[in-house]
């Protein structure tokens, strides 16, 4: 930001930011490359990636415990972004489904540092993991810890628990993985014991507790998180091989102005509080802290156009390709690539309207954002979508044939 500019947006940082009246992002200019690719474009950081898998490891590196970063594929699963990942030695990843297995082995990550957690899982998915010996395995319901048994007994496993309690971003109910309302996650604490037999009638030994329990708790949840732990680990006392815990993912990051970043020393302490001097390893899986905010996405604006008394700006993409703002009610935070003005003019009140930012799909719901103040805009113009790093790309969909895109990792 050159030395006339004062204003500090509230999304800003060294790697994002105007310079005088262009957005860059990891020192790209970003309306040049939405021109030279074509929009809609996914942008990712591997600097950002890396600072943030660098930000865990010195959070829980004062935590006096053994640790373990696995990255939460589900995020992004974008092949480029993997094998950065890999290249980085800085965690290995968290899988979910055989392919993403599959797919992490492609990228180079062996077996013994993949943990896989997943729900409601056939035969033939069973069948496909237990190819891997070393596979890190946590049995999500008794169902499958017997079909395991069945097939690999005495094999080693962690067991999913849900302790009835959640956190995540906000309000909003569908972030929480579990809590108030039963959910199919993991195995309750009134089954806890059928599932110790199933595995103790198959020399099944369980080694390791996991339990992720919502998306996107920020500081303020600490306090819930740490009765959640509480909670788990008071389950965990019948297992007598108990060597790991799996504390899950679910950090947040801000959307809004009023958010403020997870503090992360907070966070350690909490970790440090139940496991410092136990012996015990943690094991973390975070998916949206390592890559959402390594993530932009850039749309064209197609249409300016006042309806009643609304003025709508359309772009190029929809819902389908980040869905999180439509089905989650995530805040969204569009902001234009290039600027008539100085930033310190283009952003006071006196020259932001409020416009709704709509997407190309023709479903009510495709709305980006409503009542957003943005400087004027015009039809040609490149739209900046930030925090597209996770949860984007990777639940994108084909709906009315709409679901073209690029992607690109900014390595440096």
């Amino acid at each position: 930001m050159d030395s006339g500019q004062s204003t500090s947006l509230w999304w800003e940082r060294p790697d994002l930011r105007y310079e005088k009246k262009h957005l860059t992002f990891d020192d790209s200019l970003l309306e040049p490359l939405a021109r030279s690719m074509g929009t809609p474009l996914f942008i990712y950081s591997s600097r950002r990636i890396r600072h943030n898998l660098e930000r865990l490891h010195t959070a829980l590196g004062k935590t006096g415990t053994l640790f373990s970063l696995f990255y939460a594929m589900k995020a992004n699963r974008f092949q480029p972004l993997l094998t950065f990942i890999k290249s980085t030695g800085l965690c290995g990843i968290d899988a979910c489904s055989p392919e993403e297995v599959f797919l992490a082995r492609a990228c180079g990550f062996q077996p013994e540092s993949i943990s896989f957690t997943a729900t409601s899982l056939s035969s033939q998915d069973l069948d496909l993991i237990l190819r891997h010996d070393s596979l890190i395995i946590n049995c999500d319901s008794i169902s499958m810890i017997r079909k395991i048994g069945e097939r690999c007994p005495g094999r080693e496993i962690g067991i999913r628990l849900n302790p009835a309690m959640g956190v995540g971003y906000g309000e909003v109910d569908l972030l929480r993985y579990s809590g108030d309302r039963t959910t199919k996650f993991g195995i309750y604490r009134e089954q806890f014991d059928e599932a110790v037999d199933t595995a103790r009638a198959y020399g099944l030994p369980i080694t390791r507790i996991h339990f992720h329990t919502g998306c996107g708790y920020l500081t303020s949840q600490l306090e819930t998180w740490s009765r959640i732990i509480t909670t788990c680990l008071d389950m965990a006392k019948a297992l007598p091989q108990l060597q790991t815990v799996n504390l899950g993912g679910g950090l947040g990051l801000p959307h809004t102005p009023h958010d403020k970043p997870l503090d992360l020393e907070a966070w350690a302490s909490v970790i440090h509080s139940h496991f410092s001097g136990t012996g015990i390893r943690v094991e973390l899986e975070p998916g949206d802290f390592i890559v959402k905010d390594s993530g932009i996405l850039l749309l064209e604006v197609n249409m300016v156009e006042k309806k009643q008394d609304r003025i709508f700006v359309g772009v190029n993409g929809g819902f389908n390709l980040a869905m999180e703002p439509a089905f989650y009610s995530l805040p969204c935070e569009p902001l234009p690539c290039s600027l008539s003005v100085d930033k310190d003019l283009a952003f006071t009140s006196e020259n932001m309207t409020p416009v709704t930012i709509a997407g190309n799909i023709n479903e009510a719901l495709d709305i980006w954002a409503e009542n957003h103040l943005l400087p004027p805009m015009a039809e040609g113009d490149i739209l900046a979508l930030i925090n597209a790093g996770g949860y984007a790309s990777a639940m994108s969909s084909n709906h009315c044939l709409r679901g073209a895109f690029r992607e690109m990792i900014l390595v440096g």
